[in-house]
């Protein structure tokens, strides 16, 4: 199914956007940015609550975005507000909820929170959506790309998940 690509509000040009996905956990730092930078993202946009994470060292808030740029050349942002909350993260992770509930309430949140209007579509052009999973199955970053996918059209997601030796 063909895509409208997303207009540029003054220029009126299209312009597709390709934004990349990234999970850290199962990754050594090695695979991970050599996975950014083989990808050609420029801007890694963490979509995790809690920047703080103890799960891979060279992910935690300040080591990260000094590793990308002398590593990769790559900028740094930091989005908590496309992030679930904490009390949406806990029911699924540490109450072990049903994965359906969990995208349920997220989408929702998304939707209130209006992020489609709140998130510069340049912003993910060639950026990579940062969280810890492994995988884009059952993950946030997968959600919102998608939701964004269908409030904008125009995009098309590359989910960095092979692993390089």
């Amino acid at each position: 199914m063909k895509r409208m690509p997303w207009l540029c509000g003054k220029s009126h040009q299209s312009m597709e956007i390709k934004p990349f996905t990234i999970g850290f956990t199962q990754k050594s730092a090695r695979e991970f940015f050599t996975a950014l930078k083989d990808a050609g993202v420029k801007r890694v946009v963490d979509v995790r609550l809690n920047n703080n994470s103890q799960l891979a060292g060279f992910s935690k808030k300040d080591d990260l975005p000094y590793f990308l740029k002398e590593i990769g050349g790559i900028d740094y942002v930091h989005l908590p507000e496309l992030a679930p909350t904490q009390d949406i993260l806990d029911a699924y992770k540490k109450r072990k909820g049903d994965w359906s509930v969990y995208e349920e309430k997220f989408l929702d949140l998304m939707a209130r929170r209006e992020i489609e209007k709140t998130i510069k579509p340049e912003l993910l052009q060639q950026g990579c959506l940062l969280c810890s999973e492994h995988l884009p199955h059952h993950c946030h970053r997968r959600l919102v790309a998608e939701y964004l996918n269908a409030k904008w059209g125009g995009i098309e997601i590359k989910h960095l998940t092979e692993q390089k030796s």
